[in-house]
């Protein structure tokens, strides 16, 4: 006898349906994150209607990202999932007329405890935020915030180990759209030290069109490490960061645009971040070559003028 998948998918949802609902919700569901709960809200209508509960996803936004207390379904879905790598602007709505208010959420863990959760409005409407290059500052300039971060004897060691370990979430908000999204890679791209200062620096990033939004985590601390810095910023693949207008259409962008799922965002974004970086560096290379080849002109028409001048005046004074 062969058993085709529509009857065992039946036997499956008819074997649930005689579960009681009090205990698929309090001792099923409530155990499952948010990706498996999405997963399984798809198998029949009756564990849709179950999944769909907004406590349930409340709570579940809510030991994610302690920053947001107010999550829902479609929060998560917004902060879940990952950017498409190409953006249309076809696809957005109101390019033109960017949200007045943006909302950073923040949360950073180390081996999987929350060492640091934070919210902050930034106001989108002045001419400061407009012409100036967009930057997100979490810590103010005079403190520090302590962490249970040992820092090894070697360099090295110590980013290796940050690299492993640490996790952050950065979800911006409109609040206006009601739309949000994560632009962490959730583990460092990269994680290198400052030669010059003696900090350690994690980036966490995400490349969009020929754009990389990129979160800073400046540590600092001979034993115990302090977060002195945590920044957001948007930088171009010459090098140089986008000011707040422009700033705000690859924001709305990445909000409205098309999603993928986020179960591989650790590796994908750091394949991006890497090709990014390859190709930033292959124009800085062509760049070079242009301004070379442009020296090496501008020298020979110096030479060649110097020496028709010459020339000239020594025909000159043989006549």
């Amino acid at each position: 006898m062969v058993i085709t998948s529509s009857s065992s998918s039946t036997a499956v949802t008819d074997l649930i349906s005689t579960v009681h609902n009090d205990i698929i919700e309090t001792h099923i569901l409530t155990r499952l994150d948010g990706a498996t709960l999405a997963s399984v809200s798809c198998v029949s209508s009756h564990l849709h209607n179950l999944a769909s509960n907004e406590i349930l996803w409340s709570k579940i936004c809510r030991s994610t990202w302690p920053s947001c207390s107010d999550g829902s379904r479609s929060f998560f879905s917004d902060a879940y999932s990952m950017v498409e790598f190409e953006t249309t602007a076809g696809s957005v709505s109101d390019l033109d007329c960017p949200f007045p208010e943006l909302i950073s959420a923040v949360d950073f863990h180390y081996r999987g405890k929350l060492i640091f959760s934070k919210v902050v409005k930034t106001e989108t409407t002045t001419t400061w935020f407009k012409s100036s290059p967009l930057r997100i500052d979490l810590v103010d300039a005079k403190d520090t915030v302590a962490t249970p971060i040992k820092r090894r004897r070697r360099t090295e060691d110590t980013c290796r180990d940050l690299e492993k370990d640490l996790t952050l979430s950065w979800i911006v908000i409109d609040p206006i759209g009601r739309r949000a999204a994560n632009l962490s890679s959730h583990r460092p791209v990269s994680v290198q030290r400052n030669w010059i200062s003696g900090e350690v620096e994690a980036q966490f990033a995400t490349v969009v069109e020929t754009v990389e939004c990129v979160i800073t985590v400046v540590t600092c601390g001979d034993e115990e490490m302090h977060v002195r810095d945590v920044s957001l910023k948007v930088e171009k693949m010459e090098g140089t960061h986008l000011n707040g207008k422009n700033s705000l259409v690859i924001l709305r962008r990445v909000m409205e645009g098309k999603r993928v799922n986020g179960r591989n965002r650790e590796i994908e974004s750091k394949r991006r971040h890497e090709e990014f970086m390859e190709k930033k560096r292959e124009m800085k290379e062509k760049k070079m070559r242009v301004e070379s080849v442009f020296d090496i002109l501008t020298v020979a028409f110096g030479i060649l003028s110097f020496v028709s001048l010459v020339g000239f005046c020594l025909w000159r004074t043989s006549i």
